[in-house]
């Protein structure tokens, strides 16, 4: 799959709502829904939609912040 095509396929498979929040998009607010790789890896885009799932903004930044202050913890000793 060619790289940036998964956003739209994600969409098709995993439908307009925030995996974590449960929030509802349509056509007007969908700019808000984005898609999270599972494994962090941009480049694995399987055609099943397995290591995808589509956050909200707030829920992606929440994602990822989280995931900061994971390494920044772990490396304080």
């Amino acid at each position: 799959m060619a790289p940036g095509n998964y956003r739209e396929r994600s969409l098709k498979i995993h439908g307009f709502v925030c995996a974590r929040c449960a929030r509802s998009f349509d056509h007007t607010n969908r700019h808000l829904l984005t898609v999270h790789h599972k494994d962090g890896n941009h480049d694995n885009n399987p055609p099943d939609g397995s290591n995808w799932e589509n956050l909200c903004a707030y829920c992606h930044d929440d994602e990822h912040s989280r995931t900061l202050l994971g390494r920044y913890f772990s490396e304080q000793k």
